[in-house]
């Protein structure tokens, strides 16, 4: 069985989100429950994470299962022995495919390895990603909570969480990164926690609501 991450706001995690702070403990309350099924192929997970850069979900989905329909079975070895041509002709950008094959030498070559990945702490995975070309740091902080499940992730760049921080506690503007990242600090060591729930709360088309 698939791991998850699950809370509702009867959770150890939920509760002390809500003691924290009353704005969140409110929408805690409405939102209840938020689930997440995690990515068990770690190889796979970083690849779909390649393929959706810059597009919409919808395109995404689309490239990525002909992506699936040409590999069949997705490994390493299959991805850097696939022609540029191959790659392309399913909608993939040239920039695209250099890093997947470059993800893909990586592991091959043992600079990256995802069987030992889950043995590090949080800030040496995102160190070890981010050497590949393509991933940069929100790519490294998804797999740490869409895959490993690590709890205390926030990342500062993502749009949907500056989005929900500025509904939240009913800001002017949308806040930069810095401010972002500052607000999320005193929710550590459950920052994922307060990921699940503002993504949720969007889900649920609460936000400004």
């Amino acid at each position: 069985m698939r791991k998850t991450l699950q809370f509702n706001k009867n959770d150890k995690e939920s509760i002390y989100i809500s003691s924290i702070d009353e704005k969140m403990s409110k929408l805690i309350e409405r939102v209840n429950e938020c689930k997440v099924v995690l990515a068990d192929d770690y190889y796979l997970s970083l690849i779909k994470s390649i393929i959706g850069q810059q597009l919409s979900l919808k395109a995404a989905d689309t490239i990525y299962n002909r992506f699936i329909e040409l590999c069949e079975y997705v490994t390493p070895e299959k991805i850097t022995s696939l022609k540029d041509e191959e790659l392309r002709s399913i909608g993939l950008s040239r920039s695209k495919i250099i890093y997947m094959k470059d993800l893909s030498n990586n592991v091959i070559n043992k600079c990256i390895d995802l069987n030992e990945i889950d043995n590090y702490e949080d800030e040496e995975i995102i160190k070890i990603l981010t050497k590949v070309k393509g991933i940069g740091k929100w790519t490294a902080q998804m797999f740490l909570i869409f895959s490993l499940g690590r709890l205390d992730i926030f990342s500062p760049q993502d749009l949907g969480l500056k989005k929900g921080i500025k509904w939240l506690y009913d800001l002017n503007e949308i806040p930069s990164e810095k401010e972002t990242m500052h607000m999320s600090e005193k929710f550590s060591p459950y920052r994922t926690v307060l990921s699940l729930y503002l993504w949720e709360a969007s889900n649920k088309g609460l936000l400004g609501g």
